[in-house]
């Protein structure tokens, strides 16, 4: 049996003034989400094991997050926030890499006024410590910001980078392009891998069909290969769109053409690469 890691959802004590970005009309969102809500979701789905991402820009909050994956063993890893504009991010990135449950940073750059964020000097020399620690980079961004990613991952050669979400199409407004020349150039870079999550919210959250989500993440397993593909389903946010489950079976009908070996890449072996997961 194949093992199925959801490499990206996200856990929360909701506070108005902590999560600025769920704003009120996403009263789906407005509430708690801890461990054993998810444990249900996915239990019901088939995923064996999971890796909490950052919901907010603190420490505070990715030392939670590396408690709770101390306290249950299906979470295999987590992808947590630094400052890594700080002058002093080596000293603070050793402190946190001393939990090896930590795996990864991200940013939330697209949420940054500054579109040109991710190629700040100050940002760049924080990322360029992480590999000492042997951590990957989240790109967080939306399909505008690809041409300047370009510019970042090749600043970083020897760096793991992994993009969130597909890089965020505009699924709502059925355009592929620029979006598919950008991202198969992107793939043409052997140190970045894309996650097959958060689609259904980029399109319009109640007219989503399965026929207009398909061709986005076909585009990806062309451009990427299953050896650089990963899965995350983006719970809870992804309940904006879509349910746990249902996303599960979408991602299940658009890799069943793959063979076995390219399936479990997808379901868990490329995250365990890409984050350096130990189990």
């Amino acid at each position: 049996m194949i093992s199925r890691i959801d490499a990206h959802h996200h856990f929360w004590k909701f506070k108005p003034e902590e999560y600025g970005w769920i704003r009120a009309d996403m009263a789906a969102l407005r509430k708690d989400y801890l461990p054993a809500d998810l444990e249900r979701e996915m239990k019901a789905a088939g995923i064996n094991g999971t890796m909490p991402v950052q919901a907010r820009m603190s420490l505070e909050e990715t030392g939670w997050l590396l408690e709770l994956a101390e306290r249950h063993d299906f979470i295999k890893g987590v992808v947590g926030w630094a400052p890594l504009t700080e002058a002093g991010i080596g000293a603070t990135l050793e402190g946190l890499a001393a939990n090896r449950k930590l795996r990864a940073v991200r940013h939330v750059l697209h949420d940054e006024a500054d579109e040109y964020y991710m190629l700040r000097e100050d940002f760049n020399r924080g990322i360029s410590e992480l590999k000492r620690f042997n951590l990957a980079y989240d790109i967080l961004i939306f399909e505008r910001h690809l041409p300047q990613t370009l510019q970042f991952v090749d600043r970083h050669p020897n760096q793991v980078f992994v993009v969130d979400h597909l890089a965020k199409p505009r699924v709502r407004d059925g355009s592929m392009s620029p979006w598919l020349e950008n991202m198969r150039e992107l793939a043409r870079r052997a140190h970045v891998y894309c996650k097959v999550s958060g689609l259904a919210t980029e399109a319009d959250h109640a007219l989503w069909t399965k026929e207009q989500l398909e061709p986005y993440i076909e585009a990806v397993l062309s451009a990427f290969g299953a050896e650089r593909v990963l899965f995350g389903t983006d719970w809870p946010v992804c309940n904006l769109a879509i349910g746990y489950g249902a996303w599960v079976e979408i991602v299940t009908g658009a890799i069943s053409r793959l063979s076995e070996r390219e399936q479990e890449r997808i379901w868990s072996a490329t995250a365990r690469e890409a984050y350096k997961l130990n189990d």
